[in-house]
C-alpha cells in the first residue's frame, strides 16, 4: 500500500510529460499548409517535414541502444535532458524554416533524434513500477497519452496562431515535460536495459514467431503514421469548403481520441494476466487477438473511408472509430516481441523492430502523399489498408503457431522498452 501512491503520482507525472514532450514530432507537420505556400512547394518537399523526424529517430534509436546509455545514465535524466534539447532543435527550427528549406529539415531531423531519448525512457520508467499484473493498463495510459500529445500541435494551431507560433508553444510543452522529470526517480523493479548485439539482428527473420510479430508490427506502423501524418489533407480533400479551424479540431480530435483504444487494450492485457495468474507461463494468443481486433477495425475504416469519402459527416465519424483502433495495439506490439524472442537478446529484439517500423513509416508516408496528390485522397485513405491487411495474415499465423500457446512470464519485466 505504501508504493501505491507514488506508483500512480509517477504514472500521471510521466504521462504528462510524455504528452506535452510528443507534441515535438508533429510540429512540423500541423504547420504543412503554411510552410507550403512560404516554400511556394508542393507536398513532395513539405512531406519531409515527417519524413525527417522518422528518419532521425531511428538514428537515435539505435545510438541510444548500442551505447547502452540507459543503464549508465537515470532514465528521468535522459528525458529531461532530451525535453531541452529537443525544444531547443524545433525552435531553431521554426526561426530558419521560412528562408532555409535544408536546414530547416535537419533540424527536423535531430528533433526526431532527440525524441528518441524521450518516449523508451518513460516506457522504462513506468515498468520500473507496475509488476506485470498492472503493466498493461499503465503501458496504455503511457501511450495514450502519447497519442494526445501527437495531436497537441493540431490543438495549439486551433487558435489560428501563426505557424512559427505553433512550433514554439510546442517547444514549450517540451521545457515542460522536462521540468516534471525532476520529481521523477526509478521504481522499486527497474531492471538493467537488455543488451544490443548487431550480430543477433538476423534472427528477426530467422526466428518464425519474431518474424511474424515484425511482420505484423510493420503492418501497423504502415497505417499508424500515414494516418496521423494526413489525417488533416485527407478531411480537407473530403470538404473542399471547410475552415482551417475545422480541420484542425477535427484532426486533433481523430488522433487523441486513440486513449480511448489504448486504454482499452491496455484494460484487456492486464484481465488476461489475472486470467493465467496461477500459470508458470503466459498466453500470448490473447495479445495477438487484441492486435487482430483492432487492426480488423482500422483496416475496415481505410476502406470505409475511401467508399463514403464525398460524404463529410460520415468520413468524420469514421476517423473517430479509425484514431480509436489504430493505436490500439500498439504497445501489445512492443509485449509480443519481447515475449517470443530470444530472452538473452531482448534489447536486439526490440530495437530491430522500432528501427524496422519507423524505416517503414518514411516510405509509407512519402507513398500514400504520392497517392494522395496523384490520385486523390480517396484512395489513399484506401491504400493505407495495406498495412493492416498485411499485419492480419501476419498476426492470424503467429496465433495459430503450436509454441505461441505460453511463453516465459520472465519477458514481460522488460516488455516497456519498444516504441509506437
Amino acid at each position: 500500500m505504501r508504493t501505491s501512491v507514488p506508483r500512480s503520482r509517477v504514472l500521471c507525472l510521466v504521462a504528462i510529460a510524455e504528452l506535452l514532450a510528443k507534441s515535438l514530432w508533429f510540429s512540423g507537420t500541423a504547420v504543412i499548409p503554411q510552410l507550403s505556400r512560404e516554400w511556394h512547394a508542393n507536398l513532395s518537399l513539405t512531406a519531409w517535414l515527417t519524413l525527417s523526424v522518422q528518419l532521425g529517430f531511428v538514428a537515435g534509436a539505435l545510438i541510444l541502444a548500442a551505447s547502452n546509455l540507459l543503464d549508465l545514465v537515470s532514465p528521468a535524466r535522459i528525458f529531461a535532458a532530451s525535453g531541452v534539447l529537443g525544444a531547443l532543435f524545433n525552435g531553431a527550427f521554426a526561426l530558419v524554416a521560412a528562408d532555409h528549406a535544408g536546414l530547416a529539415l535537419f533540424f527536423r531531423f535531430l528533433t526526431g533524434m532527440i525524441v528518441a531519448g524521450v518516449y523508451p525512457t518513460g516506457m522504462k520508467l513506468v515498468t520500473g513500477w507496475f509488476g506485470s499484473k498492472r503493466r498493461g493498463l499503465a503501458m496504455g495510459i503511457l501511450v495514450g497519452a502519447i497519442t494526445v500529445g501527437a495531436a497537441l500541435p493540431h490543438a495549439v494551431h486551433i487558435g489560428s496562431l501563426p505557424w512559427r507560433q505553433v512550433v514554439y508553444v510546442c517547444s514549450g510543452f517540451s521545457l515542460l515535460a522536462a521540468a516534471l522529470m525532476r520529481a521523477v526517480r526509478q521504481g522499486p523493479l527497474h531492471v538493467a536495459q537488455p543488451k544490443f548485439d548487431f550480430r543477433q539482428c538476423a534472427q528477426a527473420l530467422r526466428n518464425r514467431r519474431l518474424r511474424l510479430a515484425n511482420f505484423g508490427y510493420l503492418g501497423h506502423m504502415w497505417e499508424l503514421y500515414s494516418m496521423w501524418g494526413w489525417i488533416t489533407l485527407l478531411l480537407a480533400a473530403a470538404a473542399p469548403g471547410a475552415s482551417q479551424h475545422l480541420l484542425e479540431t477535427l484532426s486533433f480530435a481523430a488522433i487523441a481520441v486513440g486513449l480511448v483504444g489504448c486504454v482499452w487494450a491496455g484494460y484487456v492485457s492486464d484481465r488476461n494476466q489475472q486470467r493465467v495468474q496461477d500459470s508458470a507461463s503466459l498466453d500470448i494468443r490473447a495479445r495477438a487477438h487484441v492486435t487482430i481486433v483492432a487492426m480488423s477495425a482500422s483496416g475496415a475504416c481505410c476502406v470505409l473511408a475511401a467508399i463514403f469519402f464525398r460524404h463529410f459527416w460520415v468520413v468524420v465519424a469514421i476517423s473517430l472509430i479509425w484514431g480509436i483502433s489504430v493505436v490500439a495495439d500498439s504497445a501489445q506490439f512492443s509485449t509480443i516481441i519481447s515475449e517470443v524472442s530470444d530472452q538473452r537478446y531482448v534489447g536486439t529484439a526490440l530495437t530491430m523492430q522500432t528501427a524496422m517500423g519507423f524505416l517503414l513509416t518514411a516510405v509509407s508516408i512519402r507513398v500514400v502523399a504520392a497517392i494522395g496528390t496523384a490520385f486523390g485522397w480517396r484512395w489513399a485513405a484506401l491504400s493505407m489498408a495495406i498495412g493492416p491487411a498485411m499485419g492480419l495474415i501476419a498476426m492470424v499465423r503467429l496465433r495459430h503457431t503450436p509454441e505461441t500457446a505460453g511463453v516465459s512470464r520472465a519477458a514481460v519485466a522488460i516488455a516497456g522498452d519498444g516504441a509506437v
